[in-house]
């Protein structure tokens, strides 16, 4: 039992659809146990989970289990499209979707980590002694130094 569907055009949507799959699985099993790392490629890497290691294990949990569902989803469709006994049109309307569920899945995954880690407060850097206000650790201002600390980094104007 083999698609109906030309090898031309089924083998490569099928390699795309398990190398996408792998791809998630690998960031997903990563993502669990938390040895993703910001320097890697892999993983959620939005501005609010690269501001610390926190932020970025954070999101990188949240985003785990959708991303495992992506993989399984290309996975599972690339097996489909190449086993079922489908017509040509039908064998390709199965990887395409498959490969649009798994896409649209990852960018969840990605949407959910981000907002993960917007909620892990971002460390306050150093004040620095060029722009006037700054000082090498002292009370500096009326508010101190709790006046650079922030948690949202919309408000922090782009400081992250």
């Amino acid at each position: 039992m083999v698609s109906e569907a030309p090898l031309w055009l089924t083998i490569p949507l099928a390699l795309l659809l398990a190398a996408l799959g792998a791809a998630s699985a690998v960031m997903a099993r990563g993502g669990f146990a938390g040895s993703l790392t910001r320097k890697n490629r892999m993983g959620v890497h939005s501005p609010a989970a690269m501001a610390s290691d926190e932020a970025f294990t954070l999101a990188n949990r949240v985003a785990a289990p959708v991303a495992g569902g992506a993989a399984l989803v290309a996975v599972i469709s690339a097996v489909l499209m190449i086993f079922l006994p489908l017509p040509s049109a039908a064998g390709v309307v199965v990887g395409l979707v498959g490969l649009v569920g798994s896409v649209v899945l990852l960018l969840v995954a990605g949407v959910l980590g981000d907002r993960a880690a917007r909620q892990v407060p971002i460390p306050a850097r150093k004040p620095s002694a060029a722009g006037g206000g700054g000082c090498s650790g002292c009370a500096c201002g009326g508010g101190g130094c709790a006046g650079i600390t922030r948690t949202d980094p919309a408000a922090a104007g782009g400081q992250a």
